[in-house]
């Protein structure tokens, strides 16, 4: 069990303790919080609480925190489209609806699980028995490009190479309305949303650096066919971005509109390119997955509705 306590100070006063915890323990959500109310495991002042409680000034707030039950991740013979593969790396193509790595809730489907059928015993262990070979992520909804780590040596470099912002990750995007700038940089703090967990924003305090570089490959009516880099690689960070500059990522139901006229399951967003240098061969590799079949025929749409 995992204790932490509390003293409440003039700047939380008045704030739900739900809410408090939440951002004070941001690895875990208010709905998280919410249960462990219910169950007396959080206190105030020696006495359970509910979640609407307001805080006082020099409250004392105990949480207790059970020890999670260890989480078994099995092999599952998944599809699983390989680009290339070597005694080090793979490069996938992840499709559209599926998840990078298992979690509490969500632990068969995912890529990690395709992995670990395939390649049982060898993969990188540095991320833990949840995400053997996972150097970088993908949204569940995004496709694209991943490249996975044999050991861990290899990890290590491919690592490195994204702390230094040398992999070189191109994604290719559809976005609401016509950009009237045909290229730019996006460059701000993003950070957790203050009041819905799952969300990122923009803030001018705090949080991390973001940098997006962008290009409009194609203006289609209401549309536009848009290629986004990435220099710095925060969570959400393009959807975060395109729809700061009021350009949302169509089917993005998070960050844009809560509907389509499309009948889409999720953002058009690809990661569609990935170039890194090789951690044996010391050689500079660049990787394309091509745009999904849904993609293809919704930018057919559009460039016939923009005619």
């Amino acid at each position: 069990m995992e204790t932490f306590d509390f003293i409440i100070e003039a700047t939380n006063v008045n704030i739900r303790i739900d809410t408090f915890l939440a951002q004070a323990i941001p690895q875990y959500s208010r709905s998280f919080f919410q249960k462990l109310i219910v169950e007396r495991e959080v206190l105030v002042n020696d006495q359970p609480v509910k979640s609407n409680y307001k805080l006082l000034l020099d409250d004392a707030v105990v949480v207790h925190i059970p020890t999670a039950k260890p989480l078994t991740v099995i092999g599952e013979d998944l599809p699983l489209d390989v680009i290339f593969e070597d005694e080090d790396i793979i490069v996938i193509n992840k499709p559209q609806n599926m998840v990078v790595h298992p979690a509490p809730g969500h632990l068969s489907g995912t890529i990690v699980n395709a992995l670990l059928y395939r390649y049982p015993n060898k993969l990188s262990t540095l991320n833990g028995e949840m995400r053997p070979g996972i150097v970088h992520r993908i949204d569940k909804d995004t496709s694209g490009i991943l490249v996975i780590a044999k050991n861990d040596e290899a990890h290590l470099h491919l690592a490195k190479q994204l702390k230094n912002r040398t992999m070189v990750r191109v994604y290719h995007t559809v976005v609401l309305h016509n950009m009237k700038t045909e290229e730019g940089t996006i460059e701000t703090f993003i950070d957790r949303h203050p009041t819905q967990r799952k969300k990122r924003t923009v803030v001018t305090a705090g949080g991390k650096k973001a940098i997006t570089h962008y290009k409009v490959l194609e203006h289609l009516g209401n549309y536009s066919y848009v290629q986004a880099s990435l220099e710095t690689g925060r969570t959400h960070q393009i959807r975060v971005h395109m729809a700061y500059i009021n350009h949302p990522i169509l089917g993005d139901y998070i960050y844009g509109p809560k509907s389509s006229p499309f009948q889409l399951e999720g953002q058009m967003l690809h990661a569609y390119s990935l170039g890194f240098v090789h951690p044996t061969t010391g050689k500079y590799m660049e990787f394309k997955a091509p745009l999904p079949t849904y993609f293809e025929k919704l930018l057919s749409l559009l460039r016939n509705m923009s005619e």
